[in-house]
């Protein structure tokens, strides 16, 4: 057997400043994904845990955690906290990176609902760390990560919203993830990172530009057209307006 992978790297060059991903099947039946980076590949699994491990028969490292809080709670010693140790937040951490590095691939792939679905399982597992960190010391370490997170699942629910046109949508998931986001710095009781916080900045950079990319609707654009008639003293063109106008107010709407 060869060790050595120059083959596929040469296949396949890495392109600097992008994120290359592609995406197979395996081997073993499940699919796979792979992302080219400077250095080599990464692979992982594109469902269950990224790299195919069942800490102690769990899907997860979060899993076999949530096992031990129930057991916990099912015992005698139910009125002692659960704690998780600085090691036990460590390796939660390492495993959310993991998901991190998949979730990113997934957009890239434009798997939007696969990306969200990651998303969502690393904010439980920053909740469960933030719930039974023996300091805050430890959860902080975990929660730091969280605008990051943040602003990927933004970025695929706004992206997802945007190609299915439904522009307005998109428009409110980021205004709502936006204040999501600051809410977060607040409730930290760091609020000054807010304001340099690149998330925050990227977030108000892209609603601005979906902001100004939002097609009118079609009364808008009789309306717009409308002011415009009248500015030329083009009044035949604005009475028809006035009567598009009128109606398609007293137009029924139509049932979806």
């Amino acid at each position: 057997m060869s060790f050595d992978i120059s083959h596929y790297l040469e296949q396949w060059e890495y392109q600097p400043g992008q994120v290359v991903v592609r995406k197979f099947v395996g081997k073993d039946g499940r699919e796979k994904i792979q992302l080219r980076v400077d250095l080599g590949l990464l692979q992982m699994n594109a469902t269950g845990r990224p790299d195919g491990k069942l800490p102690f028969g769990h899907e997860s490292l979060y899993e076999h955690f949530q096992n031990r809080l129930r057991l916990h709670l099912e015992g005698t010693s139910a009125e002692a906290p659960f704690r998780l140790s600085a090691e036990d937040c460590g390796k939660l951490q390492q495993e959310a990176i993991q998901y991190h590095h998949r979730y990113i691939c997934l957009f890239q792939l434009k798997e939007f609902d696969a990306v969200l679905r990651d998303a969502d399982r690393n904010l439980q597992v920053f909740d469960f760390v933030d719930a039974h960190a023996e300091s805050p010391e430890h959860s902080w370490a975990v929660a730091q990560l969280r605008p990051q997170l943040l602003l990927m699942r933004i970025r695929a629910e706004g992206t997802r919203e945007v190609e299915a046109g439904r522009h307005d949508e998109a428009i409110l998931a980021v205004e709502t993830g936006l204040e999501t986001v600051k809410e977060f710095f607040r409730k930290k009781e760091r609020p000054e990172l807010a304001e340099n916080s690149g998330e925050v900045m990227s977030l108000e950079a892209w609603l601005h530009e979906l902001r100004s990319a939002r097609p009118m609707s079609e009364k808008e654009t009789l309306e717009e057209t409308l002011r415009e008639a009248i500015k030329r003293e083009d009044y035949e063109k604005a009475a028809e307006c006035r009567d598009a106008l009128r109606n398609l107010v007293s137009a029924p709407k139509q049932n979806s």
